[in-house]
């Protein structure tokens, strides 16, 4: 996984500056040469050893030949390696890096080479492994310094912004209420459009000569085309043309998904692929370039894994937009199908082509969101096959939202296999180009290395949803994995309650338009973000005025650690307040996932005024962790239990959202394992509190409410930091 800064130049000049610097050209002298039209390869190094002369030596017979002739400078013999000795030694570097004599010897003896010429292959290969990296670290650490020079360059304006030009003075602005309000008109105005698009559609006022046919399959040709069809004024560019771009980005995602090296590099670091882009322009066209724009940068990732659900339904889980926000709630806040440019054939809509609408998110308010407007292809490959590419199309967002048009996909996606007893192969691959904006110093590392909006994130929480979602389905649950519950009914009825407050704490916490943040800071120094909410009629939350506080800290701690610390009930009275120190017991424990940190539970707190009962739902996966719960009624509760309706029940989630700190290694990190000090890196922690202020909607938020907010998180880091001696972070 890695990201290609785009800043400087295109890729020639960029090649040209990078090959000329010095640093690097010592190493490049050894590096294979490829030749495109043999085949073979063929390494410098070889040569010092293959031969004394070409024929030119003088043989000393004394036959009167010129002195210049004796003295010509003698030409030294390339080796060329077949294509069958390069594909072996391919082979070996993949398992082995560093072969040691005795492989290079048996290596040698197998492919007819002389020793000497296999460990300077191995050696010449290193070298072109580490250039790339060389190459990938320069670009990076080229973004990390236009990102701050950005953010100086933010800060002066700002500051320049709040000062008066004629007295000097602090002035006051709602230029942040104003974006945020301005940016959810131009949405629903672009939405407004579509649909007075539709209407004219509908009762035959379109354009002259447009009839109301099908715009798909034959079979539906009485029905009313898609309103892209008579889309002028704010899309501009017709379906034909959309079929032939997601045709391309098909062709380009088949081949991103399925090309191993020189097209992907694995990092002998940190094991993630990463893209090489000068072999990525030499293949694909240069309309995927990002057409000269210094102020963008290139993500791009690929992951692959098995997940546990049938090639149908993981099918209809990309095509229906409601399913594919609930498969990822964790990285949707928002999602749309704008328009149906072509509905498909069969149940599983073979051939759709929709025009989507996408809100990315971190949990956590101090990274912005992404949106992104983007057409999306699901086609079958074969039998056993499908495919879903997502790509952008030039002038779509920009006609709707101008605004908006700061994160764009290139051909994106995923190929599914399908495989035995209800498994699917997935083979995912992401690549964004994003405009360069500030992003807070925690996150810098996680957001610009790809790791944030990556795919690995996808696929582990794609796997993990599959996973849960066969956990609900089963009807055979061991007795171990669903203790102090004695029904199906009643197992599935807490499951889904959990599954609603994770969904719930997802959409609070981050920074989507849905929410106005406001910094403060408490009285021990920590940045909280509040936001308020009027719920006037969704019986899923209490009624009335809700604040959400939310603060982000990074903690020398692994993301393994924390995470157990924070689930298990026998550690919460050292950070829960309103434990008062008492013990915590679970009544109920139900797995949904093969993890044992995968499960929903009950648990009880007692004291001498009265008793509480919580619903905690922890999640975890290779990527992030979550421990959400909220205080539950004990009777609507018991009736959950035992089967009972669970969507009328009132929750307020708080919880923690748990991500590593985007560095492969940092010292003075405390971990489960010793052993994985040098490996493992620290934590970033986001703490999230809900509480109801006012029964009543139509009151308003009182400071008072503000300082008990910030004060129980204040509190909550600090028992958190006290239990895992990490007081000083």
């Amino acid at each position: 996984m890695g990201v290609v800064d785009m800043s400087n130049n295109p890729p020639t000049s960029r090649t040209k500056d990078f090959f000329a610097s010095p640093a690097l050209s010592l190493s490049l002298t050894t590096v294979e040469i490829s030749s495109e039209n043999s085949g073979h390869t063929r390494s410098r190094s070889d040569a010092d050893f293959d031969g004394g002369g070409d024929g030119d030596d003088d043989d000393g017979d004394g036959d009167g030949d010129d002195d210049s002739k004796n003295k010509k400078k003698k030409r030294k013999k390339y080796h060329r390696h077949t294509a069958e000795q390069i594909r072996e030694m391919e082979a070996l570097f993949k398992e082995s890096p560093h072969p040691d004599e005795k492989q290079r010897q048996q290596l040698s003896k197998q492919l007819g080479l002389a020793p000497r010429q296999v460990k300077f292959w191995f050696q010449n290969r290193r070298t072109q492994i580490k250039t790339i990296q060389e190459r990938h670290e320069n670009s990076l650490l080229k973004s990390e310094i236009e990102k701050l020079r950005e953010e100086n360059k933010a800060m002066r304006e700002a500051i320049n912004k709040a000062c008066c030009p004629n007295c000097g003075m602090a002035t006051t602005s709602r230029d942040t209420s104003m974006t945020t309000e301005e940016q959810q008109l131009r949405i629903e105005n672009a939405r407004l459009k579509a649909e007075v698009e539709k209407l004219r559609a509908a009762v035959g006022k379109c354009p002259p000569g447009a009839t109301s046919t099908s715009s798909c399959s034959a079979g539906n040709d009485q029905e009313n085309r898609s309103s892209l069809d008579f889309y002028t004024g704010i899309f501009g560019i017709d379906k034909s043309r959309i079929m032939e771009l997601v045709n391309q980005g098909m062709e380009e995602l088949k081949k991103m998904a399925t090309a191993g090296g020189p097209l992907w590099i694995r990092s002998l670091e940190t094991g993630r692929e990463i893209l090489n882009y000068d072999e990525y322009v030499k293949e694909f066209s240069a309309e995927n370039s990002s057409n000269g724009k210094s102020n963008r940068s290139i993500e791009a990732s690929r992951d692959a894994g098995v997940v546990f659900v049938d090639l149908p339904k993981l099918v209809q889980s990309f095509t229906d937009v409601n399913q594919w926000k609930a498969m990822f709630p964790c990285l949707i806040s928002k999602a749309a199908t704008v328009d149906v440019i072509c509905g498909g054939e069969g149940p599983n809509r073979n051939g759709a082509v929709q025009l989507m609408f996408a809100e990315l998110q971190m949990l956590t308010p101090m990274v912005p969101t992404r949106e992104v407007y983007f057409v999306r292809y699901c086609k079958q490959l074969s039998a056993e096959q499908w495919a879903i590419v997502d790509v952008s199309i030039d002038k779509v967002e920009e006609n709707i939202d101008a605004s908006l048009a700061k994160c764009r996909k290139r051909p994106s996606g995923c190929i599914i296999e399908d495989k035995s007893n209800g498994h699917c192969k997935v083979t995912w691959v992401e690549h964004l180009e994003c405009q360069k904006g500030t992003v807070h110093t925690m996150y810098r590392s996680i957001v610009s290395s790809g790791l944030a909006f990556g795919a690995r994130h996808w696929m582990t929480t794609l796997q993990l949803q599959c996973e849960r979602l066969v956990f609900f389905m089963a009807t055979n649950v061991p007795t171990k994995d669903s203790s102090g519950v004695a029904t199906l009914a009643g197992r599935k009825s807490i499951l889904k309650l959990a599954q609603r407050m994770t969904w719930s704490f997802c959409r609070a916490i981050g920074a989507s338009s849905y929410h106005v943040w406001n910094k403060v800071t408490s009285k021990t120094g920590e940045d909280i973000r509040v936001s308020s909410r009027k719920n006037l009629n969704d019986p899923g939350e209490p009624l009335g005025v809700i604040l959400c506080a939310v603060s982000s800290v990074w903690l020398p701690v692994s993301p393994n650690v924390l995470f157990d610390f924070l689930r298990d009930e026998a550690h919460r009275n050292e950070w829960d307040i309103m434990s008062n120190g008492g013990p915590v017991q679970t009544i109920a424990n139900l797995a949904k996932g093969q993890d044992r940190g995968n499960a929903v539970n009950i648990q009880t707190m007692k004291s001498k005024e009265n008793s509480m009962w919580l619903l905690q739902d922890s999640y975890t996966n290779a990527y992030e962790s979550m421990v959400v719960y909220a205080p539950v009624d004990i009777t609507g509760m018991q009736s959950v239990i035992t089967g009972c309706d669970s969507s009328n029940i009132a929750i307020l989630p708080s919880g923690f959202s748990i991500l590593p700190d985007g560095l492969e290694s940092r010292p003075l990190v405390i971990t489960s394992r010793q052993e994985e000090k040098i490996t493992e890196g620290g934590s970033l922690l986001s703490i999230a509190f809900q509480i109801l202020t006012n029964n009543s909607p139509a009151a308003k938020l009182t400071m008072e409410s503000v300082d008990s907010v910030n004060t129980l998180i204040s509190c909550t880091l600090r028992n958190i930091k006290t239990s895992l001696q990490c007081e000083d972070a």
